[in-house]
């Protein structure tokens, strides 16, 4: 099973950026699409962007769309998220989770509701 480590959060004022990480091992990093999921405070999880390098598909929530970018590292199984224009309600603990079957707006909707393959999160806060 993969294991995966997120770091990059922090506190970052409103319009700053941040570049989260996901470090992956136990398995090959590019057979899979990954992606980025957040969840805040009361709120249920929700997919944020992913990423199939089989295909060059890549999917982006509405609320990220022009600000946020995903990115991998093949070589480094590691995937980012460069995360620009951040606004207050980006303030979440932040997932990844590299083992998504495809990429696609309907699959982040399941796929946040797995059970297994979440790494410990990052916690990203913006301060207004």
């Amino acid at each position: 099973q993969v294991q995966l480590v997120e770091s990059g959060g922090g506190l970052v004022q409103a319009g700053g950026s941040l570049r989260l990480s996901c470090a992956a091992s136990g398995r090959t990093f590019s057979k899979y699409a990954m992606g980025w999921f957040r969840q805040a405070p009361g709120k249920e999880r929700e997919g944020v962007s992913c990423l199939d390098e089989s295909n060059g598909r890549t999917y982006y929530a509405d609320s990220v769309k022009g600000r946020f970018t995903i990115s991998s590292d093949d070589a480094k199984n590691t995937m980012y998220l460069q995360m620009n224009s951040l606004r207050p309600e980006d303030t979440a603990v932040y997932y990844c989770k590299a083992d998504l079957p495809y990429c696609s707006g309907y699959g982040m909707t399941v796929f946040r509701n797995e059970r297994d393959g979440w790494g410990q999160g990052t916690q990203v806060t913006v301060s207004s």
